[in-house]
């Protein structure tokens, strides 16, 4: 019997000592398992962390790149415009269209005459509905025209617009034209495929070819921002030429067919006391009115002021406010004045044109 019960005592001592062997097993085994775990976190986390700075490595080599790539890109273009300076136009149009004429003065300045036979293959290139290009000898014949081709081989010397400007001889002597670096015109002038005319502003470059021709080619804008440029270089001429030529130079000035006159562009003059020499407004100045008591739409007096100014200046620019003709609002406009002599006389020339307007 006691044998029986140490026997008995013995087996369950033997269960409790597997179940006991076994918990610690399980005990060990759910150790080993979350040690692992918590290792292999770790190495992930290690790996994940390592994984994100090479993926920021791998970014920023390659952002260096790019801006490499890109620097290497904008020096190559700054080289090739270092001579063209762009930077006294207010809009891109007309920055885009003195890089594209421009471009094509280096071709043909580059390949001479021989470049011709490259314009008239991508023809298409040089005619967009934005711009096209064109390419005169200095006798006023076309010998390419992107745009239209029939008038290639043309003479266009005595061509003129619906208001009676001479556009190629106005080319010419915009060439010429020291304070007219981009050789600007403005006419009037009709779009391939269309019957109507538009009004164009156009740059040129002159060109001498390695086979000794003087070309000139050139691009224009239809219906183009008005640049304060395009008034500052008539009214700068203006000047000088009625310092140069006194009373003389008025009429050649307040002609509407001359190029200080183009569309809603006028160049006028006045005297110290407000008389009007060219009047702004009429094509004479016997239309008698007090100029310096003229107020723009919010009741300031920018004939006044811009005169104030010129005591210590030689020109100046004056913002005032007027009603767009359009759209019946308020918008910017730019007077430039600058002053000039006749005789010991102080005389002021002027001219008014839009400034950039926000987004409506």
């Amino acid at each position: 019997m006691f044998n029986r019960k140490c026997n008995t005592y013995s087996f369950h001592e033997n269960q409790q000592s597997v179940l006991v062997h076994k918990i610690i097993l399980t005990h060990n085994f759910l150790v080993y398992i979350v040690s692992t775990i918590q290792g292999s976190s770790q190495v992930w986390l290690i790996l994940r962390r390592d994984v994100s700075k090479l993926t920021r490595l791998c970014r920023i080599i390659a952002v260096l790149i790019f801006f490499a790539f890109l620097s290497i890109f904008i020096s190559g273009c700054e080289s090739r415009y270092e001579d063209l300076d762009i930077s006294v136009y207010q809009y891109r149009d007309t920055k885009d269209v003195v890089r594209f004429v421009y471009d094509a003065s280096l071709i043909i300045k580059k390949n001479g005459l021989k470049s011709l036979e490259y314009f008239q293959t991508n023809r298409m290139l040089y005619c967009t509905p934005d711009r096209y290009l064109y390419i005169y000898d200095m006798d006023g014949v076309n010998i390419y025209h992107a745009g239209m081709p029939n008038l290639e081989g043309k003479n266009l010397w005595n061509l003129t617009d619906k208001n009676g400007k001479y556009p190629i001889q106005m080319v010419i002597a915009a060439l010429a034209d020291k304070n007219n670096q981009h050789a600007w015109v403005h006419y009037s002038w009709w779009e391939p495929g269309k019957f109507y005319p538009v009004p164009k502003s156009s740059c040129h470059f002159k060109v001498t070819t390695h086979e000794g021709k003087v070309l000139f080619v050139g691009g224009g804008l239809n219906y183009p921002h008005e640049e304060k440029e395009f008034i500052r270089i008539l009214v700068d001429n203006a000047a000088q030429l009625i310092n140069e030529k006194g009373y003389s130079a008025l009429a050649g000035i307040a002609d509407p067919v001359s190029k200080y006159n183009f569309r809603d562009v006028k160049v006028f003059a006045f005297t110290k006391t407000g008389k009007l020499l060219i009047s702004p407004v009429m094509n004479d100045s016997l239309t008698d009115f007090k100029l310096l008591d003229c107020v723009d739409e919010m009741g300031h007096k920018p004939f006044e002021k811009a005169l104030i100014e010129l005591r210590n200046k030689d020109f100046v620019w004056e913002v005032f406010l007027a009603k767009n003709r359009y759209q019946r609002i308020l918008v910017k406009k730019s007077l430039y004045l600058r002053k000039t002599h006749i005789a010991d006389q102080e005389i002021y020339v002027g001219a008014i044109t839009d400034l950039p307007q926000p987004p409506g």
